[in-house]
């Protein structure tokens, strides 16, 4: 080897290292860590969102200090009231009045005065009564009035008060006493001396008004899982309407079929071998049936969604914007979340979005099951919207808001991160279209949406409520539904009602209906509704007359009155209906928005059943109605524990007024039957489990608004695509080569049940 050849090798040498060198030192390198833009500031006045804002901690604390020195009665903190004490039930906003607000808002008028509504139980009081009051002005309240009789047209009676937490644990306590007179039964069923039991309650509590007897089913417990699909197969009634616990007492007893009158006749025809014993061995923790308990080790991350200049979104008080969208949101502790003025563009669409109700109606062979109408509002859907977890129940990265209440206790409590805000990419074109022929292009839009999430969880239920806002002006409300199952014991026929899907477990048969609350101003408060279907014509063919042609046409109806407008659950309607303005968009078109609905719902409970009328705005599918600032919500906490003789009555809002020009409100159900199967355990899954609406423009703009959206794509043949200055997308491999900033994980959600 000569020496020109080896210096020609040294130099390939010395190139190959430092070119290696080069690789491992990009490989290594860590991505910048991405630069938040601030978002667009689209509103600077959102201050004035607070006219809805729900109450602050502080405020709670005030109104309960007042109340406490002004209304002339000792009052027992909530969470050690006995029934016959009296107590601070719950205190929230109390939001204005439609027409004030508007004027503040739109017409410069002053800020309504800030109030609470406050409810009372006085069960020490000569006629014990619900009573409720109107608190203010905060935050330093001087003034209350009574607006029962306003709200409900009389007193509200004691015995439609819904069952404090107090109540159930001193109910638990006379269970408890009562089944140590059965302790040869319990240890041959159950493997149990009954304390390691857990009970769980139904509504709602009776046959007639002033009834408040409540069957409760057992379950064997196992810590770290989901005992309601482990029923023992006992189920026993208490009587506790007496104000006075001392005069509470069981009255039945249910096991396997047969009725017994108290647990010592239970234990006596065990004891006669006249009993039919189902043994059920207490489950071990790691073969329970509803355990969630990982099976696998975790392998490799899934994706991740980031943004990575930072949320495009922006959260101030209980106010968000989003490219050109504007919400006021909240959460009503019974009811659960509510929006106010929501804006597309600076225009109002919607004055009010709120979930009325959530009713869970089972069927079974078993007492308990097949008495259960659970009207959730009554326990507390808002009340029980925990913390979400991060990267789970919403993005790693979402904004998390924390919400608070005061009820059953005379401090207010904090659900932290229980209201998450992120901006959600579908994987999905909003729109698009690649053009071959003429000319050669392509455009889209990516499916972006802003989205406002809580999740309640009612006993075994999880409820997912989602309100999603679109770059095209429609808002998308749905609901999924997961968590557990309710069972049975399976015995006997029990296949007549549900599936059976564990050993002694029957996933019981039931429908969930859930309700809302739609007040749409459309270009104005001053709406009507119109209709459009279609409809085949014969028509003679004008070119060829000899034959004849079926043409599809557009029926079109304006409906003039309440009942016509009031649409019966599950029965064909208009596939088009809209809230129409009296002004006309460019075209000629009066300015609308469209209600499209989205749910396959159960059979509602028969007109003559003598409950039917608490629940019936389970009737329709859609009813719209005149807005009237007394007709607030489609039902009433109070209607659960008697619905009998219900506090508020939808049906009673349909009277056949009329509804052209004139401020209306959209009153609309959705919802499923469920029939459990195999694949209900250990948990129901969201898919296919959703149901919900749309709010979508038609004829409202001149054109699709999504078009003046800034992440639209477009790039012709004659282009560069890959050109950053051409298409959007060719910038994200230097724009999103950066590493998120994900906060630490951490969950309190255990430290406020």
């Amino acid at each position: 080897m000569n020496v020109k050849t080896a210096l020609i090798l040294l130099v390939l040498a010395l190139a190959t290292i430092f070119a290696l060198v080069c690789v491992l030192l990009t490989r290594g390198r860590v991505p910048s860590a991405c630069q938040h833009q601030p978002p667009e500031q689209e509103d600077t006045d959102a201050g004035r969102s607070l006219v809805f804002a729900d109450l602050t901690p502080e405020e709670m604390v005030r109104v309960v200090r007042y109340l406490q020195g002004n209304l002339g009665v000792q009052l027992v903190d909530a969470s050690r009231a006995k029934p016959s004490d009296n107590c601070i039930a719950s205190v929230d906003v109390q939001v204005p009045a439609k027409a004030e607000v508007l004027r503040f808002l739109d017409g410069g008028g002053a800020r309504p005065p800030r109030e609470a509504l406050a409810v009372l139980y006085f069960g020490s009081e000569p006629d014990p009564n619900v009573t409720e009051y109107v608190v203010g002005p905060l935050p330093t309240p001087a003034y209350h009035r009574d607006v029962t009789v306003q709200k409900y047209g009389g007193k509200v009676p004691y015995h439609r008060r819904p069952v404090t937490g107090k109540e159930y644990v001193d109910i638990n306590t006379l269970i408890q006493w009562e089944l140590r007179k059965a302790p040869r039964f319990l240890a041959e069923c159950c493997e149990s001396d009954g304390t390691d039991l857990a009970i769980l309650t139904t509504a709602p509590r009776g046959f007639k008004s002033g009834d408040r007897a409540t069957w409760f089913v057992l379950f064997h417990n196992v810590a770290g899982t989901g005992y309601y699909v482990s029923p023992v197969g006992l189920e026993v009634l208490v009587e506790h309407r007496d104000l006075h616990v001392s005069g509470w007492q069981l009255h039945q007893v249910f096991y396997n079929g047969q009725y017994f009158g108290s647990m010592e006749a239970l234990e006596a025809a065990f004891m006669a071998s006249s009993l039919e014993v189902i043994r059920i061995p207490k489950p071990r923790a790691d073969a329970v049936l509803g355990s969630m308990r990982p099976r696998r080790p975790p392998v490799s991350l899934g994706p991740l969604q980031y943004e990575p200049q930072g949320p495009r979104y922006s959260v101030r008080d209980n106010y968000v914007t989003f490219q050109g969208w504007s919400i006021a949101f909240g959460m009503n502790p019974n009811s659960g979340p509510r929006l106010f003025d929501i804006r597309y563009r600076g225009e109002r669409i919607v004055y009010e979005l709120s979930l009325q109700e959530a009713l869970a109606l089972y069927g079974s062979n078993c007492p308990g099951g097949m008495s259960t109408r659970y009207l959730d509002g009554s326990f507390g859907i808002g009340r029980f919207a925990y913390e979400l977890v991060r990267g789970l129940d919403c993005p790693y990265t979402a904004t998390y808001v924390d919400r608070h209440y005061l009820a059953e206790s005379d401090t207010p409590k904090t659900n932290q991160n229980s209201l998450c805000i992120f901006e959600h990419d579908a994987a999905l074109p909003l729109r698009r279209h690649f053009s071959d022929s003429q000319s050669l292009y392509y455009g889209g839009l990516r499916r972006s949406t802003l989205v406002i999430r809580a999740i309640s969880t009612l006993i075994n239920y999880d409820y997912i409520w989602d309100f999603m806002f679109h770059a095209s002006g429609a808002i998308e409300v749905r609901v999924h539904a997961t968590g557990y199952i309710s069972s049975s014991f399976f015995y006997g026929q029990g296949t007549d009602y549900g599936n059976r899907v564990g050993p002694h477990t029957l996933g019981t048969m039931h429908l969930h209906h859930i309700h809302y609350k739609v007040d749409l101003d459309v270009d104005g408060q001053l709406n009507s509704l119109e209709t459009q279907d279609m409809a085949y014509e014969l028509v003679k063919d004008p070119w060829s007359m000899q034959n004849t042609i079926e043409r599809p046409y557009l029926r079109r109806e304006r409906l003039e009155r309440e009942d016509e407008a009031a649409f019966p659950l599950n029965t064909p309607m208009p596939r088009y209906i809209s809230f129409a303005s009296p002004k006309p968009n460019k075209w000629g078109h009066p300015r609308s928005y469209r209600i499209q609905i989205t749910s396959f719902a159960g059979e509602h409970l028969p007109v003559s059943s003598p409950m039917e009328r608490s629940i019936s705005w389970g009737r329709y599918q859609l009813a719209v109605t005149r807005r009237k600032e007394e007709e607030p919500t489609s039902t009433s906490v109070y209607n659960q524990n008697d619905p009998w003789t219900p506090t508020v009555a939808f049906a009673d809002f349909i009277d056949n007024e009329t509804i052209t020009n004139q401020d209306l409100v959209a009153w609309i159900s959705v919802g499923f039957l469920h029939v459990p199967h195999a694949e209900d355990i250990p948990n129901t899954v969201t898919a296919g489990n959703s149901v919900g609406f749309l709010l979508r423009p038609y004829n409202y703009f001149s054109e699709d608004p999504s078009v003046d959206s800034p992440d639209s794509v477009y790039f012709s043949g004659e282009q560069d695509a890959g050109a950053c200055g051409v298409n959007p997308l060719a910038c994200l491999p230097s724009a999103a080569a950066c590493t998120p900033h994900l906060p630490s994980f951490h969950y309190g959600g255990f430290l406020n049940i």
